[in-house]
């Protein structure tokens, strides 16, 4: 039985969610951080010692590190849509997952979401707001580019790539921020929105964490 620790609100927690139902794994969710508490509990921090949530656990096996969790369901549940038969198609969705962490998570998450929409309005830093809206228009820009050639990330269809940048996808058009035009990511979201899963774990509401810089 796998079993998934998180609160529906975290992005993180969304990705992992979204994957399994995407996989068809039964699974048992169990709400963690935020409100319901419990990061700090010694059980909780015997499974992780960071105190951070997505973790999972599956028999006797525990994994901690959102990405690492999305690699081990997918290498241990996926077909070949979610995982690549050999290392060279596999480096293809691999560094988009690591681009997603490394460059647009950073640049959404850290610079617009938590910088504009979390940060009351009274301490916003224009300038770096400014600084994060600019390099988001050049990556998503790139990500259009990319999937001028493919419907999904992935390829044809859905696969492990599609995940982390896809669940910045409804929080970024739902902002009143300023967005460059961006046909192939619009077509893209388009098709991501029409999944039931997707829409169960990713599209919902957010707008607890306001003006909020605590859970």
């Amino acid at each position: 039985m796998l079993t998934i620790w998180g609160r529906e609100s975290s992005y993180n927690v969304q990705k992992v969610l979204w994957l399994a139902d995407e996989l068809g794994l039964d699974y048992a969710h169990r709400p963690a951080g935020g409100e319901q508490g419990g990061l700090d509990d010694e059980a909780f921090l015997a499974m992780n010692p960071n105190g951070r949530i997505p973790v999972i656990e599956e028999d006797e096996t525990i994994v901690w590190e959102t990405h690492a969790i999305l690699r081990y369901l997918a290498s241990a549940h996926g077909g070949q849509d979610f995982r690549r038969a050999s290392p060279a198609a596999q480096s293809l969705i691999d560094r988009w997952l690591d681009w997603s962490l490394s460059e647009l998570e950073p640049a959404f998450f850290g610079g617009i979401f938590w910088g504009f929409y979390r940060t009351p309005g009274d301490q916003h830093d224009d300038v770096a707001i400014e600084r994060s809206l600019a390099k988001c228009d050049r990556l998503y820009r790139l990500l259009d580019e990319r999937l001028a050639q493919s419907p999904f990330l992935s390829g044809d269809r859905l696969g492990l790539a599609d995940i982390p940048a896809g669940t910045t996808l409804y929080r970024y058009f739902e902002l009143e921020i300023p967005r460059p035009s961006l046909p192939n990511v619009e077509a893209w979201y388009r098709r991501l929105q029409q999944r039931p899963h997707y829409q169960r774990h990713v599209m919902r509401p957010f707008g607890e964490l306001y003006g909020r810089l605590t859970y």
